[in-house]
């Protein structure tokens, strides 16, 4: 197979002045002229404002189109802009990847009371107290689209977790009791944190048939929208395995095989990553975390690193065929929660 070479066309530190589409479309040309196979861009969907870089992810069919949040474009611009771009790299024979965010839902529109128990930040199968009743944000209701394109409401009921409750104004990791509800499986999710399926926001429960015929209906409503040709997954070891697996499986069967995912897996451990590539039938590939915290540690060791070990335990060395090898990202950037920045003498050699 043809080597690929994947960009990441964003940063975490982006000017929120909305020009991120044109400024793309217009660089498609010198993109492609530099041999870019693929181009991954940030998350298009409406967030909690529009200086969200998007991770905080409101409203998956708005894609700067509508009045929500305070807003009607994203930090990156408009609907319209963001089409054309992915029009412009389709042109210049560059493969367009959306950046999904299915792990969490952001900035409800109501809150609603329900039943929960708190559990350990440090160890979420650990039980802090009896069930109580708070009052959480997980109504979205999306009153600025007004049904455009899907008229789904959320509720407490669709998700699995949240982290504050706005009756005491306390904060904490609280998990939504009621039928057929709780944390996935253990073995369907990163068991750092005890079970790490909860990680922010209003955690999706993907256990519930009618989160997961949403998710169905928008992804055909996306993809037939925009006309991507892959998607990146974000934070997939926050998210069952077996829904993500199928996931993809049918997005493949109805898309085509040529439909490129990736996964962030934020693991650098390697028989985790065997496994969850195990778990998913192999649909998908993962960043390679591994190689990116070896080459960080190179970068900071200098002349004590042995070079001969640049690749162990990595993706690339184990499972070559499933792996994205990247120097940094958006997470590893100074002042971010991943940060693992790797050294500006080192970045020529690394990416060699």
């Amino acid at each position: 197979m043809k080597n690929q070479t994947l960009m990441q066309y964003f940063e975490w530190y982006l000017p929120n002045d909305g020009k991120h589409w044109q400024r793309l479309a217009n660089d498609a040309p010198h993109l492609a002229d530099k041999g870019i196979s693929h181009i991954w861009m940030p998350p298009a969907f409406k967030g909690t404002s529009s200086a969200d870089v998007g991770y905080g992810v409101y409203d998956l069919f708005d894609l700067g189109e509508f009045d929500q949040k305070g807003t009607i474009r994203t930090k990156y611009g408009f609907k319209n802009e963001y089409l054309e771009a992915i029009v412009a790299l389709k042109a210049h024979g560059i493969i367009p990847m959306a950046d999904i965010i299915l792990n969490h839902k952001a900035s409800a529109d109501h809150t609603e009371r329900f039943t929960v128990v708190e559990v350990d930040p440090n160890d979420r199968t650990k039980i802090l107290s009896e069930p109580f009743e708070i009052q959480g944000w997980t109504s979205f209701t999306f009153d600025g689209r007004q049904n455009t394109y899907n008229d789904f409401k959320w509720h407490w009921y669709h998700f699995t977790g949240t982290d504050y409750d706005a009756k005491t104004g306390k904060s904490g990791i609280y998990q939504i009791q009621g039928d057929n509800k709780g944390w996935a499986n253990n073995d369907l999710v990163d068991d750092e944190n005890g079970n790490y399926d909860y990680l922010m926001y209003a955690d999706l429960d993907f256990k519930h048939p009618e989160v997961i015929k949403n998710i169905y209906d928008w992804a055909d409503w996306f993809i037939q929208t925009t006309g991507v040709l892959g998607f990146r997954l974000d934070a997939v070891k926050h998210i069952d395995s077996f829904f993500m697996r199928n996931f993809i499986r049918d997005m493949n069967i109805k898309y085509g095989e040529d439909f490129y995912v990736f996964g962030e897996f934020w693991n650098p451990d390697k028989e985790s990553n065997d496994n969850y590539l195990e778990s998913i039938d192999y649909k998908f590939d993962l960043i390679d975390t591994r190689l990116h915290q070896n080459l960080f540690d190179a970068s900071k060791q200098v002349e004590n690193y042995d070079l001969r070990n640049i690749f162990d335990d990595s993706l690339l060395q184990n499972h070559p065929q499933s792996a994205v090898t990247f120097v940094d990202n958006h997470d590893t950037q100074r002042g971010q929660a991943l940060e693992s920045t790797i050294e500006e003498w080192f970045k020529p050699a690394a990416y060699a």
